[in-house]
This record gives C-alpha cells, structure tokens and sequence, in this order.
C-alpha cells in the first residue's frame, strides 16, 4: 500500500460504511412518524397552541430541529436558552377510530409541555429520555388535529443534569424523532427478551410482554412470541391472557422459547442479531403486534477481568459525547450511526461510554450492528439535587433500562450521577431500580476518588493520574483518563501532539499489565462544547482524540494501530516532516503509530533509521509505538517510511519536507441520502501536501456553494483549524443530486455530488 496520511485519508471518510432503514419504516404499521412538517418559533405568541392560531409564519421545520444553529466555537450559550414552541398538524386515518393514540418522544431539551387541540396534556422534564402522552381524549376524528409542544430549554436546576456546573453543553429542540403511535385497547406496551444458557448447545429465551389495558378486557387473549433469524422462524411459544380490569401500568407476561437448537451469538467480530416478533391475538384475529431485535451473548466483569461469551476480552474505547458542530445534539440517525463507526471501524474501539447521559436510539442500534460494547449511564455531573430531583434520576434510571434493554451491545449501567459524592440513600434506589428491571446486566456508577462507597456490581472510576492507582475492587473499569489533564488541538506543536500520544499509550499499557484492570476509555473520543467555566475559552473542550468534526488528532491513530494487522495495516507518524520551531525536540523524540513490526526511514534514497517498537516503555500493548531519533539524519528531501511484518515489506508512505501546500481534498462521507429533509452527511475539508498528509499549519476561508435540493449546515465561508475541518449537507425534500462546491482561495475548487433519494411521504 503506498499512499500519503491525510486525516480525511488515514481514518477515512467511507462512502460504503453504513446502511441506514429506509425512513418513516414501521415493522408493526402501529407507529407513524411525525418529524416533517413542523412550524417552529422561537418567540411564544398568545393562543399559540390552539388548532386556529396562525403558524404561517413560523419556520416550516424538520425533526431533529435544534433550536438555534450556531457557529462551530466562541458562541454564547445563553443563546439557546429560551422557550419556543413547535407545532403540527395531522389528520388520522379513518381505520385508526377506535384506537388510542399516543404521542411518542425520544428526545427534547429539557422541558416539554404537550398540548393537543388547545388541551394542556402534561409536561415532561428530562431531556435525555423518552416519553409519552396519550391524546385520545381531545382527538377530531373527522379533521384535523393540532400537537403543539412547548419546549423549555433554559437549564433549569431541577432537572438533571442541571443544578450546577456542567462541562458540556445541551442545547435546545426536539432533537430526537417523534411518533404517533395507535394501540387498542390492550396493547403491547413493552418488550423485554432475555437469552438464557447461551454458551450452551441448547439455549433458551425468556420474553416479558408487557401488556397495558387503558380499558377493562372482557374475554381472554393469547400471546405469541416468535424468533426469527433474519426471514426464517426459529420458534414459536404462546401464553394466555385472562381477562380483568383496566390497570395503571403495564403487566408483565412471560413467555419462554426453548429447544431451538444452537444460535449465532453476538461477538465483537460476528455480532449475530435476531428479532423476536410478539403478536397479541383475539382467537385468530391479531389485534396488535410488535418486535424486538436482540442477540445472544453472556457479558459479565469478573475478578479476572471482563468476559463476553466465556471468553476474557479486555476494554479499551472512549467516552463518547452526542453533540455536533452547528446544531447540537440535532442530528439525524445517519450522523449518529456514523460515530459508532468511526468508533468501531476507525478508531478500533471495543468498548464506548455514553458520557453523561442516554444517547441516540440510532446510536445504540448501529453498535449493535458493529460489534461495539456499551457502558450507558444516566444524566448528570457532578451535581445531585434535593429529593425531587433525585426522583427524576431515578425515574430517568427506569426509562433509560426499559428503553435500551433489549440492546445486546449494552454491558453495564451507569446508576450514578457522574463524579458526584456518595448519596448513600440515593444510589441504593438507582441500583436497585436498574437491577429491579433487568437483572441480567450488571452496574457501574463512574466516580473519582476510591474511597466512595461501593454498592454497584462494577467500580467504575475516572483516574486522571499516573501512575494509575491499583485496583482496590475485583470488578474495576477505569472509565476516564487523559482528557482535561492534557487537550490538543489540530494545529499544536509536534511536541504535544506526540506527548498526547504517550499518556493515552501510557495508561492502556498500565491497564493491559494486570487482569485487574477490566479495562480502560479514554477521555474522550471527540472534542465537545462547553460552558464558559471549561475548556479553551471559546466555549470547546479540546479533550478528544478526534476534533469535533471527527477528524482524528494524532492521539487516534494510537487507538488505529492497536488493530490486528490482518484488519488494517496502519503506519501514521506523530510529527510533520517539514521544518517546525520544535524540530530538534521532535525528531529527537519522533513517535510512529503502527501495528508493523519493524520500519525503515529513507530521506531520498537513503536509509537513515530502522526502528523496533518500543516494548522497552509500552511493554504490555499488543502494538506499542515506534521512537526513533531522526534528528541526525539529513534534514531536507522526501521522507519515507517502510513498514514491515514477518520481513515482508507490508506498506510505504511518503512525506514532503519543503512545507508547501500542494492539494485542496474534499470528501463526502455518504453519496446518497433520503430526501426526508433531515438525513445529513459529512463532508470534510483538508490542505494536504503532495503526498496527500495534512497540512496542520494551514488556513484559509473556504467558499462554499451548495446547489440543488439540499441546505448547507456549517460556517460559510468555512475557515480552516489546523488544516481541515467539515460542514454538513442536510437533504430537503426533494429528490435530485446536491452538488457542494468548496474553493479554496489558492488551490482551487473541488465539489462533492450526493444524490437525493425519494423518501416515503409520512401517512399523517
């Protein structure tokens, strides 16, 4: 493989990575979705939320929306903290008489006050967790209806996380898709698959089928649960459903699925899934019907360290946060699947933690399909507020488990606000809820000082120091290291950026040196923003190994070449080979991310170093990096690298030294989307030598033209930090082919073509 080592190369920007569902897919035909088609406002009016108010004014808007856009850094978060109201009208279909409707939310910041044709429904406080209001009471049947959401997204303090300093931002919106879901009477509210004996030939499944009656049930129904395996049926059970009165909350039926013969379990490498189908039947007549996608897999932390399927594994990922450049936590599932790719696939995790909060659906599903672990925890940081507060965190316990627990990449819960102090009485009820509610998984809650009181299964802690402190716990995940102790930026000296390096490969090697240490996530994956009391004064936590557009720093690249060779070869210097104030140092000191086994460094034709990797300092990693003094070699001419593995030469990669910037290089990640007016895609923007290597000192303001039925989401003109950078192209709702044209004031223009695919119009 010969090539240069661009970042929109080296980890790169994939057009085949993901698939996505089709949009507005139901595989029960019970839910419709409602995320076109909005009017939105910023400023509350009188009567706004009667079905004859005026909107025509209002932005015509699509879900996820975020309340306000904002530049990528140096903005005020206060301007996002206001009230605003959204609003949309729907006509049902005439077979949805007779049933109950419900509005469903996955996610809006924070406050949300639901109004159904002028009728006041209920407000909902959390903005991190789903939630539900029925509507049937106030519905028209016969015309159309008005659902108005006021939403609060001022940080009010009692509502976690709020209530005191938080280092993260959460902007505003219904960030997160919305549905009308139809049900009758009783209904399948919930459902919980939970795989049993499967290490054996003979596993089995245990189904709880929760059932809501919102009205009395007269005669008895069945239940059936059926396993599928893609197309095929593997098994089928039924239970039987008396009779009774209407009940408050749903009731648990259990089915069990037994003697199906042997599964596919979900792994790292093969992550198996399959789809449990439950129908709930009067005689023969189905009269509701859902699914549950799952996998087969035991997970458990041990004194020995963390177990998947029996087999010893040992952690190493990133905390992860859901926010993005220019919209906040408002992008649509294609940019969430994207994160737990680059996660996975790039940055070769194993293992993310969903810092500080539940975190998109679209997330989550897209580690399943990847094989990537899950640590979730509630919201919060730091921060615990008095009883009535603490009564939402435990219930944001419950909704979180109830959501997520049929996600077979989730290995623990996080039952404990982040960093806080021991609430003895507090976190007895949120680790009980969490084991209340799904017994097969165990708890973590992330803390920094030892000395906490231990009453999770897992003792889960942030250890910024080195050396590491040893575990004082048989179950013991380090859950943060790195991040605020030492952030980099695109553009810093080769020196930092090669000492950031070293405490992200320092740590895992500590942690690979002893089966006590189950594991290590380094703070963080990408840069993030922040409240005025953090990070770098322009409102950016520069913590990540990545940058908040994702692009890789060179700390990701250690994390790359942890990979077995046979998955990816990587060879990913540290330093820039031209000229830099802190040469001498750096080339003294130069640091080389690979999974090779041996490298050759030539300066034109001339063999100058070859180099080992240093076992000497990171003993215990499956791939330490390479350090080499190349300072006494020749200081001018192309530099190149030769990788090699069983004395075969595996990979080459040359390096200009004259510092000039040679090529303007824009990527798309994605060449088709959904015209649904909210599927996105990234596109990034880099200054790279004639090799194809970033160009880290470059700048410029890139001019951007966007044509055809698609919106530009980013700064315009764009300017350049540490030579790239990426905006976002937002599909509208017409088909046709959006071309983004990018100039660079001296290398020119390139354009990006992504072709709009019709999406299914919503049926409400």
């Amino acid at each position: 493989m010969k090539a240069g080592s661009a970042t929109l190369a080296a980890i790169g920007l994939h057009s085949d990575a993901l698939t996505l569902p089709t949009p507005n897919s139901s595989p029960s035909g019970r839910v419709f979705p409602l995320n076109r088609n909005w009017r939105f406002s910023a400023q509350r009016f009188q009567n706004d939320t009667n079905i004859d108010f005026d909107d025509s004014k209002f932005d015509q808007v699509t879900i996820p929306h975020t309340n306000k856009k904002l530049p990528w850094h140096s903005f005020d978060e206060k301007s996002y903290q206001f009230i605003s109201i959204y609003r949309r009208k729907f006509r049902l279909p005439a077979e949805a008489r007779g049933r109950h409707i419900f509005a469903d939310f996955e996610g809006a910041m924070t406050g949300s006050t639901v109004w159904i044709n002028g009728q006041r429904i209920g407000e909902y406080k959390g903005g991190y967790t789903p939630f539900s209001f029925e509507l049937t009471q106030h519905i028209n049947w016969d015309r159309d209806n008005l659902l108005a959401v006021e939403v609060d997204s001022t940080e009010r303090p009692e509502i976690p996380p709020f209530g005191g300093q938080i280092d993260y931002l959460t902007f505003g919106g219904i960030y997160r898709d919305v549905r009308l879901r139809l049900v009758p009477p009783t209904y399948i509210e919930n459902i919980f698959v939970r795989p049993g004996n499967v290490l054996s030939d003979q596993p089995t499944i245990a189904v709880s089928c929760f059932i809501g009656r919102i009205d009395a049930q007269q005669n008895p129904l069945t239940l059936e649960a059926e396993l599928h395996d893609e197309e095929r049926v593997v098994a089928t059970a039924h239970q039987t459903i008396p009779s009774g009165a209407a009940t408050v909350d749903p009731v648990p039926y259990e089915i069990t699925l037994s003697r199906f013969g042997s599964v596919r379990r979900w792994n790292l490498e093969n992550p198996n899934l399959y789809t449990m189908v439950v129908r709930l039947k009067q005689n023969d007549t189905v009269i509701d019907k859902d699914r549950r996608r799952f996998g087969f897999r035991s997970a458990r932390f041990t004194d020995h360290g963390f177990e998947l399927n029996g087999q010893h594994i040992k952690l190493r990922g990133l905390d992860r946060h859901q926010t993005f450049p220019f919209v906040g936590q408002a992008m649509a599932a294609r940019g969430q699947r994207r994160d737990a790719y680059i996660l996975k696939r790039e940055l070769k995790c194993n293992i993310v933690r969903t810092s500080h909060y539940p975190q998109s659906p679209d997330f989550l599903d897209a580690c399943d399909e990847l094989g990537l672990l899950v640590f979730e925890e509630i919201p919060g940081w730091q921060h615990v507020g008095d009883e009535k507060w603490q009564e939402i965190s435990i219930d944001n316990v419950r909704r979180m488990v109830r959501r997520d627990w049929n996600h077979p990449s989730i290995i623990l819960w996080g039952v404990r606000i982040n960093e806080s102090r021991d609430y003895h009485d507090f976190y007895v009820k949120t680790n009980a809820m969490a084991h209340e509610l799904d017994p097969t998984r165990q708890t973590g809650g992330v803390r920094y000082f030892q000395e906490s009181e231990f009453l999770e299964d897992v003792f889960t802690m942030n250890d910024f120091g080195f050396p590491l402190k040893a575990p004082n716990h048989p179950n013991y995940l380090n859950t943060e290291f790195c991040g605020h102790t030492y952030p980099t930026k695109m553009n810093d000296s080769g020196e930092r950026l090669a000492e950031h390096i070293r405490r992200h490969a320092r740590v895992h090697n500590t942690i690979a040196s002893s089966p006590q240490y189950a594991g290590g996530l380094g703070w963080c994956a990408f840069d993030y923003g922040t409240h005025e009391e953090f990070g770098s004064g322009d409102r950016i936590c520069y913590h990540g190994v990545s940058d908040i557009f994702r692009l890789p720093k060179p700390a990701a690249f250690f994390y790359q070449s942890q990979c077995d060779p046979s998955e990816q070869i990587v060879l990913e210097p540290a330093f820039q080979w031209s000229a830099a104030d802190d040469w001498s140092q750096v080339m003294e000191n130069a640091m080389v991310c690979s999974n090779c086994e041996h490298l050759k460094f030539y300066v034109g034709d001339r063999l100058v170093a070859e180099a080992d990797p240093d076992r000497t300092t990171f003993g215990n990693l499956p791939h330490p990096p390479f350090t080499l003094n190349l300072h006494k070699g020749p200081k001018k001419g192309t530099l190149k690298i030769e990788g090699y593995i069983g004395g075969k030469n595996v990979v080459e990669k040359l390096y200009a030294h004259e510092g000039f910037d040679r090529q303007f290089v824009l990527t798309a990640d994605d060449t088709k989307l959904f015209a649904d007016g909210a599927d996105s895609t990234r596109v990034g923007m880099s200054v790279a030598d004639e090799y194809g290597n970033l160009r880290r000192y470059a700048t410029a303001a890139i001019s951007l033209r966007l044509e055809g039925p698609a919106e530009l989401i980013g700064d315009n003109p764009f300017s350049l930090f540490g030579g790239c950078g990426a905006v976002w192209v937002r599909a509208k709702h017409e088909p046709g082919t959006a071309v983004l044209k990018a100039t660079h004031p001296v290398l020119g223009t390139k354009e990006a073509r992504i072709v709009l695919e019709a999406a299914e119009p919503e049926r409400v």
